[in-house]
């Protein structure tokens, strides 16, 4: 009966993470990103197509699976009431992740408590729960499939496991393959089931690509690679590589090049992994599957100048778990251990995200947002189109046609950077004529401004130091601490000026 009972308090550690961590919501700290996929949820609702403009296909979210799971929230719960519960769904799946990693790398149940507890409030954990992201869903499923495939061994899970996780992201295919390699290298066999369902995934998803958008690959892995592609020699990929790992390859991101937190927890990582993996313990299976993961998907994906955070929020846990299970198996000063980690790492990683996400919330919600509304009200034809970067929260709130500047959601952006790229804004807006434009900059004060003076006109600015008042004093003094958000001009058309 004792053991029954302890056998349920990872359970309740699962139930309060997730309750825990509800205090976030209050920050409104949601991704651009999630905007962008519920949006095309919302037009798969409205048009019956999985699109972001009406009744144009186009797949504007990189993820399929999330958005088929959004349409169902948007179609059960509707547009007004579906945010949240979502959020609190996508947090539920991941602390049941963490519960799954527990099993595969603990023993005793009050660790495992702890460890889904500590791992779910650091900074990466409570971003993929509350930043309306499709991490949760994917955490979960990958470390389901380790459970129930790798663990457990139920050819079923070696089957639907890697379908759906390449459903979700077609660049999970470096996790799929790491956990291949590992368990060859380990078992000295090939479990074909896996090998089956890598395949099924792999042309499921190439499949409904071509079949219903008529590509290859989603259309944000092309507008993207199109957009930002530089053609950097090799002497500059590691000069980039070398600027830019120490604020995604960690937690914490600090102005600068130089972020030394990084290197401290970095090191610490690799001497947590081979202390654990000098053990011979059955689980070094399980950790070299993700400690090799975290290294690979971070390496590609920095050297590849993927510099957007959710790319690297799975990894920066999974690198940090060998950190958790050392402190927790401690056999001497263990409580000693686990002070230090909480105060020198884990509260303060704690807090600053905290404040990060009340800053950010302020100026993506109260900021970014009210840009949407605004336009909402000023607009009554939702057939007007509007061009601008990014295409979350304006379009989202708007509810106008969107034209954004990398071409995630509008394939004709990405003829003209073809075209001619220094030159292809001014092009879009003289061969599309959009009503609005959205920027960043004064544009009558380009070398195109002649142009846009002639047909533009100023029609509102909208400024972040006017979202930085609360009539709470703590708020007010996170918001102006760590100011979030963009400058923006918005223009129309002369033509169309009211």
């Amino acid at each position: 009966m004792a053991e029954t009972k302890n056998n349920k308090i990872p359970i309740y550690a699962v139930i309060f993470t997730v309750v825990f961590k509800l205090l976030f919501l209050l920050t409104h700290y949601i991704q651009e990103d999630a905007f962008i996929t519920w949006r095309v949820a919302q037009n798969l609702l409205d048009y019956g197509v999985i699109g972001f403009n009406g009744d144009e296909k186009i797949s504007a979210s990189t993820t399929h699976l999330y958005v088929f799971v959004s349409y169902l929230f948007n179609l059960v719960l509707g547009k007004e009431g579906f945010i949240e519960p979502l959020l609190i769904f996508n947090s539920i799946l991941f602390t049941i992740g963490s519960l799954l990693l527990s099993h595969l790398l603990l023993k005793n149940p009050w660790h495992k408590a702890i460890f889904i507890f500590l791992i779910g409030i650091l900074p990466p954990a409570i971003k993929i729960s509350i930043l309306g992201m499709e991490y949760g869903i994917l955490f979960f499923l990958e470390m389901a499939l380790l459970y129930y495939g790798f663990k457990k061994e139920k050819k079923w899970a070696l089957i639907l496991f890697p379908i759906l996780i390449l459903f979700t992201r077609i660049d999970t295919v470096i996790f799929l393959g790491i956990v291949f390699l590992v368990d060859v290298f380990w078992n000295k066999k090939i479990r074909w089931s896996y090998i089956l369902g890598g395949i099924l995934g792999v042309g499921i998803v190439v499949a409904f690509n071509w079949f219903y958008f008529g590509e290859i690959v989603n259309n944000t892995i092309t507008a993207k690679k199109l957009r930002y592609d530089n053609n950097f020699t090799m002497a500059q990929n590691l000069e980039y590589f070398n600027q830019s790992y120490g604020n995604f390859w960690g937690m914490l991101k600090l102005p600068g090049d130089f972020n030394p937190s990084t290197i401290v927890v970095l090191i610490f990582e690799l001497v947590c992994f081979i202390f654990l993996i000098r053990q011979k313990e059955k689980r070094n299976y399980f950790l070299w599957m993700i400690f090799l993961f975290g290294w690979a998907k971070q390496l590609i994906f920095i050297s590849q100048r993927s510099l957007f955070d959710w790319y690297y929020w799975v990894p920066q846990l999974l690198l940090f778990t060998p950190v958790l299970v050392f402190v927790l198996e401690q056999k001497t000063k263990r409580n000693l251990w686990l002070f230090l980690l909480l105060v020198f790492y884990i509260v303060p990683m704690f807090a600053f995200q905290t404040v990060h996400s009340i800053a950010t919330g302020n100026g993506e919600w109260n900021y970014r947002r009210t840009i949407g509304l605004y336009l909402n009200q000023y607009e009554k034809d939702k057939n007007q189109w509007i061009l601008l970067e990014p295409a979350g929260y304006v379009p989202y709130f708007s509810g106008l046609k969107t034209i954004d500047e990398v071409g995630l959601v509008d394939k004709e952006v990405q003829t003209e950077i073809e075209k001619d790229k220094p030159n292809y804004w001014i092009n879009t807006v003289k061969n599309r004529k959009p009503k609005y434009l959205l920027t960043y900059d004064d544009i009558f004060k380009g070398k195109n401004g002649a142009y846009y003076k002639e047909h533009y006109k100023l029609l509102k600015e909208f400024r972040v130091k006017d979202h930085l008042k609360s009539d709470n004093k703590i708020l007010e003094r996170i918001y102006n601490l760590k100011p979030s958000g963009t400058d923006y001009n918005l223009y129309v058309r002369e033509k169309d000026l009211k």
